[in-house]
């Protein structure tokens, strides 16, 4: 069983924390026998470049990252893959897919579902339904997704938030990261309810265990990685989480590693 995650980036220092994160969640609980393996591209691929490579990849289930800089590119992506192997499953996730789904759907038949919000437990629990080889009626055991029946578009329930100090750390081959960005999240949510924010839509703050921050900001140091930067939504909403990491970077600077907050 081999599950891809692909990732279509604005540029080639750019990296995808999102499939990272879910790649780290699922090889932490998942078996030998499924492979959960990344592909990343940028919109300077060409198209066919991009096809070919997901071909020889040959998953067994294919899943994309969508964004506004991407959704283009993953669309036509979506429908050439689906044409030549119409029996693998296509998932998708991201802010261009998660909220209005159901027209989402309708523009792209050949989407088998949609992960919805949050995705570490939700793609962990996809992976163990196609390791099983359950059918589509199983899908409604997993929060978190839209997904198509035939010609139903069927809603299973929100799927709760996660403790965010369960999320592996996705680093650790560093290497794999050479004269890239390396993104960072110490918290997720936002406080404000910002009509025009897809932010406004989670109502709390969720904050990643100080101790296990620190650790992974030293990770970083050691490595002398150039340039850290961190997605958290709205950073100094939490005077003392982020006052804490401040000064452990002031107190273990390297001189080498950029903090971008």
């Amino acid at each position: 069983m081999k599950i891809l995650l692909t990732a279509i980036n604005a540029k080639y220092i750019h990296s995808n924390l999102a499939v990272y994160n879910l790649q780290a969640y699922a090889r932490k609980y998942l078996g030998q026998e499924t492979a959960v393996e990344i592909a990343e591209y940028t919109i300077n691929h060409p198209i066919g470049d991009i096809l070919e490579g997901i071909y020889k990849e040959k998953p067994d289930v294919l899943c994309f990252s969508c964004y506004i800089w991407n959704m283009r590119y993953v669309a036509e992506l979506m429908q050439e893959y689906h044409k030549l192997c119409p029996d693998v499953p296509i998932w998708v996730g991201g802010p261009e897919a998660s909220y209005e789904t159901e027209d989402f759907l309708a523009e792209h038949p050949e989407i088998t579902g949609i992960m919805v919000g949050e995705g570490e437990q939700t793609f962990l629990e996809l992976c163990r339904h196609y390791e099983e080889e359950k059918d589509t009626d199983a899908l409604a055991e997993i929060a978190g997704i839209v997904y198509r029946r035939g010609e139903e578009i069927c809603h299973t329930k929100v799927r709760a938030t996660l403790d965010m100090s369960e999320i592996p750390f996705c680093y650790g081959q560093i290497e794999d990261f050479k004269n890239r960005i390396i993104y960072y999240e110490s918290s997720r949510g936002c406080p404000y309810r910002c009509s025009y924010c897809l932010s406004s839509i989670e109502k709390t703050v969720r904050l990643r265990d100080m101790e296990v921050v620190k650790k992974e900001l030293q990770f970083f140091l050691d490595h002398k990685v150039k340039q850290v930067k961190f997605v958290d939504r709205t950073f100094n909403c939490n005077h003392k989480h982020a006052v804490a990491i401040w000064q452990y970077i002031l107190g273990h600077d390297n001189g080498v590693t950029n903090f971008h907050f």
